[in-house]
């Protein structure tokens, strides 16, 4: 597989649920990926969202970060959301040259060139993957 940009989509689930864990996935599409495919994941039906989560899977190196319950409760869920975001990264399996998050805000510790992107997983296929990774793994907690 072909990394030349390593650049790295960010996105969380789980800030609007009542209860439970925040996960964020970070992903780092490799060059041959077909881009066209990977839209919104809330644009996609369940179906589609599951042959896309593995073929993104299968296509690039992400990783998963989560807060938990406790964490949430201690920091409030817009800060656990971004230590989510933030162990994601750092659980990747090689360090982008860049990191392109949905929202307005980014991870505190963060050291990596980052993006703040408002409505990126509409806009930017890398986090647009994350956010697919994610509903996915959502639905089978």
């Amino acid at each position: 597989m072909s990394y030349k940009n390593k650049i790295a989509g960010v996105d969380e689930v789980g800030r609007g649920c009542l209860a439970g864990p925040v996960f964020a996935a970070a992903v780092i599409l490799n060059s041959k990926i077909d881009r066209t495919c990977l839209v919104d994941s809330k644009k996609i039906s369940f179906e589609k969202r599951i042959l896309l989560s593995k073929y993104i899977k299968n296509n690039s190196i992400y990783a998963v970060g989560v807060a938990e319950v406790e964490e949430i409760n201690k920091l409030n869920i817009l800060n656990a959301s971004l230590l989510a975001m933030y162990r994601a990264i750092h659980k990747l399996k090689f360090r982008p040259s860049m990191v392109l998050i949905d929202g307005l805000f980014a991870p505190k510790k963060i050291k990596i060139k980052y993006k703040t992107i408002v409505k990126g997983d509409q806009k930017i296929p890398a986090i647009s993957a994350a956010s697919i990774i994610e509903k996915f793994r959502e639905t089978y907690l």
